[in-house]
C-alpha cells in the first residue's frame, strides 16, 4: 500500500501504521491482521525503506521486525529515536527471541513487544493501547503548542499600547499639555517605570519564545569580548557605585575573540552582572575572563579552544533546590528579589545557540559564581 501522506490524508481520523518484515508472508499476515480494524497500512521490507517512508510520512504507529539483514529492528529504532524532526511515534517490536533481546529493544526506545508466532488478538490489543498513548501524547502536545501561540500572540499585542501609554505619558510629564503639580510628576514617574519593566519582560517573552520555536535569526561575527564586557561594565558600574560595591575585572589576555552575535552576546553579559549586583548588597563583583581554559566534560570535543568567563559576587547566594531549576523558564527563586524567571532562562538558550554552557555554583550567604565557556575563535 501508498505510504504517500497525500494519499493519507483524506481520512484524518484513520490512524496510519508501518509494519516493516522482510519476509513478505509475514507482512501478509501483520496486513490482514490490522485490516481487519480498518487502519491505513503502510509496508517496508528492510530498515532503510522504512526509515525514508518515516522521514516523508510519519506514521501514527510502526510494528517492526527484530530480525532484519542489512539494519536490524534495534538500529532501526535507535535512529528514529535519534531523529529530533519527528513527532514521537510508538515502536511494537516482533520478536522470536529470549529476554536479552527485549532489553536491548527497550533500551533502545522500543515502547512495546510482541513475539512469534504472533497472535492476532494479542497484536491488535498492543496497537490499541499504543495508539491511545499516541493519541494522548499528541494531544498534550497541540494544547501547549496553543498555549505558546496564545501567549505569543498576546505579548507581541501588548507592545503596541504599552509604548504608547508610555509616550502620552511622557508628555504628559513634561506638560505638554497643561501644567501639572509635582505629586502629578511623581506619581507619572512610577507609571512609567512600571509601564518599561511590563515592557521589558513582554519583550523578554517574546525572544524567549523565538528561541524556543526555531524563529531567532542570529547574525554571527567575530567579537573582542573583553571589549564586549568593557562596554557592559562602563554602562553598569554606575549601580554598583550606588551600592557602594566594587567591581572589577581582568583577562589573561586583552584580545579574545568569539563567533557571535553582538547584541545577544551583550544581553547575556548584562543580565549576568546585572543580577550579581542586584544580589549583592555589601562586598564585591569580580569578573575574570581566559582563554584556552578547559571546558567541563559536556563540552569536550576534540582539541577545541575555549573562552572561560567567572562573575563571582559577595552576595546572598543561592539555595541548592533555586540552583537545580535556576535555569528553566518562569522558575523563580525563592528570593525576594526574584524577577519573573525569564532573564537566566533567556541567557541560556542565548549561550546554547552559541554552542556554549552557562554553570552556577553558589552557597547561602556566600556568594554566587556563574561560568560561561564559549567557542574560542583563533584570528591570524
Amino acid at each position: 500500500m501508498s505510504s504517500n501522506c497525500a494519499y493519507l490524508e483524506g481520512s484524518p481520523n484513520v490512524d496510519h501504521i508501518l509494519a516493516v518484515d522482510d519476509t513478505p508472508d509475514n507482512l501478509f499476515l501483520i496486513e490482514a491482521i490490522l485490516e481487519e480494524e480498518h487502519y491505513r497500512i503502510s509496508l517496508a521490507q528492510d530498515g532503510q525503506s522504512a526509515l525514508e517512508q518515516i522521514e516523508d510520512c510519519p506514521p501514527d504507529l510502526i510494528l517492526l521486525d527484530v530480525m532484519m539483514p542489512g539494519m536490524d529492528g534495534y538500529e532501526v529504532t535507535r535512529r528514529i529515536r535519534q531523529n529530533k524532526n519527528l513527532p514521537y511515534i510508538p515502536i511494537l517490536l516482533i520478536t522470536a527471541h529470549d529476554k536479552s533481546s527485549v532489553v536491548e529493544g527497550l533500551g533502545a526506545g522500543a515502547d512495546d513487544f510482541v513475539r512469534k508466532p504472533v497472535d492476532a488478538d494479542e497484536v491488535l490489543a498492543r496497537v490499541r493501547s499504543l495508539l491511545r498513548l499516541k493519541h494522548s501524547i499528541d494531544a498534550q502536545a497541540q494544547m501547549a503548542q496553543q498555549r505558546e501561540d496564545f501567549v505569543a500572540r498576546l505579548t507581541h499585542d501588548m507592545r503596541t499600547p504599552l509604548v504608547a501609554a508610555n509616550r502620552m505619558l511622557t508628555l504628559f510629564q513634561q506638560e505638554a499639555f497643561c501644567p501639572i503639580s509635582p505629586d502629578m510628576k511623581e506619581a507619572i514617574d512610577i507609571m512609567i517605570r512600571s509601564n518599561e519593566d511590563l515592557l521589558r519582560m513582554v519583550n523578554t517573552l517574546l525572544e524567549v519564545y523565538r528561541y524556543e520555536a526555531g524563529y531567532k535569526e542570529l547574525t554571527f561575527a567575530p567579537c573582542n569580548l573583553n571589549e564586549l564586557l568593557i562596554e557592559v561594565l562602563e554602562e553598569l558600574t554606575p549601580l554598583a557605585k550606588q551600592k557602594n560595591l566594587q567591581i572589577s575585572h581582568g583577562s589573561s589576555e586583552p584580545k579574545l575573540w568569539i563567533q557571535a552575535d553582538r547584541p545577544e552576546m551583550k544581553r547575556v553579559f548584562v543580565n549576568l552582572v546585572g543580577n550579581a549586583i542586584k544580589f549583592t548588597d555589601q562586598g564585591r563583583i569580580d569578573i575574570t575572563v581566559s582563554g584556552n581554559s578547559e571546558p567541563p566534560v559536556p563540552l569536550q570535543t576534540g582539541d577545541r579552544p575555549w573562552v572561560k568567563m567567572e562573575i563571582c559576587d559577595t552576595g546572598c547566594g543561592i539555595s541548592p533546590e533555586d540552583q537545580a531549576v535556576i535555569f528553566e523558564r518562569f522558575r523563580q527563586g525563592t528570593h525576594k528579589r526574584s524577577g519573573n524567571g525569564l532573564g537566566l532562562h533567556l541567557v541560556s538558550r542565548i549561550i546554547e545557540a552559541h554552542q556554549g554552557l552557562l554553570a552556577v555554583e553558589s552557597e547561602l550567604g556566600q556568594g554566587s559564581t556563574f561560568t560561561v565557556y564559549l567557542p574560542m575563535l583563533a584570528l591570524a
